[in-house]
C-alpha cells in the first residue's frame, strides 16, 4: 500500500484539483495525507475527502522588496522543518506537489529525505512557487497541452486538469430548479473565483439594466464582497457551499475570471462563456495567458476588465446566446483526457 502525501494551497485553485486525485488514490488502497497551511482554507475543502490532514507554516513568496520577505523566511525555514517530521511520520513514497506557496517547504523536504515529487501546472505558465518546486522533481503534469518547464531530468506530462463529479455530473433542470428560474428564462452566471473578484463585481452591478435584460443574473461575488443590490432578475450571493455543478449545468452563458480550472471546468461542459482575467497590476499575468489561450483556441470570448461597460458587455452576450455555437463546437472538439487517472499514474511510476 503506497503513502502518497498531497500539498497545495493558498486558494481553493491549489486545493480542489486535487479532491478526484484524493478519492482515486484512496479507492486504490493508498493511504493520503494532505499538508495544507493554518488558515483553516484547506482543511475545509477537504474535510470530506478521505485524507488525513496536517499544517505546516508557509510564507508568501513575493516578486518584489518587502520587509515581509524576511519574516517570511523564518516562516519558510520552519515549514521545512515540520514538514521533514510530517513526511517521516507519515513515511510517505511520495509527494504530490499541487501549487501555492506551502507547496515549497513540503516538497524541499521531500526532497531532503529522498521522497519523489510529482507536480502540477494549472496554468498555461509556470507560476513561481512551481518554478521553485521544479528543481527537486520528477514530473511535472500539465493542464495546458503547451505549458513548458526548464530543469534538468524533468519529465512533462499533459494530463489536462482533474475534475470534480460534482461539477462534471451537474443537472441543468436541478440548476434552475435550485435557483427558481424557468427554462425558457437565459441564465447569466457570474463567478470571479473563490475570492471574488472586485473589479468585476462593480462592472457588473453597472451593467444590470442591461444584463437583466437579457436573463437573469446569478452572481457570485466572494466573501464579504456583495453590494447589496436588489432588482429583478437578479441574485447575489457570497458563494456556493452545494450544487454549483447543477448551476453551471443550467447556465446558458458564463462570465468568469481566467483562473485555470475554472476555465476548463467550462470547456469540459461546452458552456459559452465570456472570459475577465486577473489584471497584470494584480497578477503575474497568468490569467491573461490563460485567458489568450482559449480565444486562440476559439473557446471564449475575452474582455479585459479595464474596457468592461455595459455596451461590451451586453453585445458579448448577445453574440455568445445568438451566434456562439462554433465556440460550443471548438470546445467539443478538444480531446478530454482522463486527467485523474493520468496523474495517479505518474505519481504511481515515481513512487520510491
Amino acid at each position: 500500500m503506497q503513502r502518497v502525501a498531497i500539498v497545495g494551497g493558498g486558494s481553493a485553485g491549489h486545493v480542489l484539483p486535487a479532491i478526484p486525485v484524493i478519492e482515486a488514490l484512496a479507492a486504490q488502497g493508498c493511504q493520503v495525507l494532505f499538508i495544507g497551511t493554518r488558515s483553516g482554507l484547506e482543511e475545509g475543502l477537504v474535510a470530506d475527502a478521505p485524507c488525513e490532514f496536517m499544517s505546516v507554516s508557509a510564507g508568501k513568496l513575493r516578486r518584489y522588496i518587502s520587509l515581509e520577505n524576511v519574516a517570511d523566511l523564518f516562516r519558510i525555514l520552519a515549514g521545512i522543518f515540520q514538514a521533514i517530521g510530517i513526511l517521516r511520520k507519515f513515511r510517505a513514497d511520495v509527494v504530490f506537489s499541487k501549487g501555492g506557496f506551502v507547496s515549497f517547504p513540503v516538497a524541499f523536504a521531500a526532497w531532503l529525505l529522498r521522497i519523489p515529487i510529482v507536480a502540477h501546472e494549472s496554468d498555461l505558465t509556470t507560476g513561481l512557487a512551481n518554478r521553485l518546486v521544479l528543481p527537486f522533481a520528477k514530473t511535472l503534469c500539465t493542464s495546458f497541452d503547451d505549458t513548458s518547464a526548464e530543469a534538468n531530468g524533468l519529465k512533462v506530462v499533459h494530463t489536462g486538469t482533474p475534475l470534480r463529479q460534482a461539477i462534471t455530473g451537474g443537472e441543468p433542470s436541478e440548476g434552475r430548479k435550485r435557483l427558481n428560474i424557468p427554462s425558457d428564462e437565459a441564465l447569466i452566471v457570474v463567478t470571479g473565483g473563490s475570492l471574488g473578484a472586485d473589479g468585476l463585481n462593480r462592472a457588473i452591478i453597472a451593467s444590470l439594466v442591461e444584463l437583466t435584460s437579457i436573463g437573469h443574473v446569478f452572481h457570485v461575488c466572494g466573501k464579504d464582497k456583495m453590494s447589496g443590490t436588489q432588482q429583478p432578475r437578479y441574485t447575489e450571493v457570497e458563494y456556493v457551499s452545494d450544487g454549483w455543478g447543477h448551476i453551471l449545468a443550467a447556465a446558458d452563458v458564463v462570465i468568469s475570471r481566467a483562473g485555470a480550472n475554472a476555465l476548463f471546468e467550462l470547456v469540459a461542459l461546452n458552456k459559452k462563456n465570456v472570459l475577465v482575467p486577473l489584471p497584470k497590476r494584480a497578477s503575474r499575468g497568468d490569467q491573461i495567458d490563460n485567458a489568450a489561450h482559449a480565444e486562440k483556441k476559439g473557446w471564449s470570448i475575452v474582455l479585459n476588465e479595464e474596457e468592461l461597460s455595459p455596451v461590451i458587455l451586453t453585445d458579448a452576450i448577445r453574440e455568445l446566446l445568438d451566434n456562439g455555437d462554433h465556440y460550443v463546437a471548438n470546445m467539443r472538439a478538444e480531446p478530454n483526457p482522463n486527467s485523474t487517472n493520468a496523474i495517479v499514474t505518474e505519481i504511481h511510476d515515481v513512487a520510491r
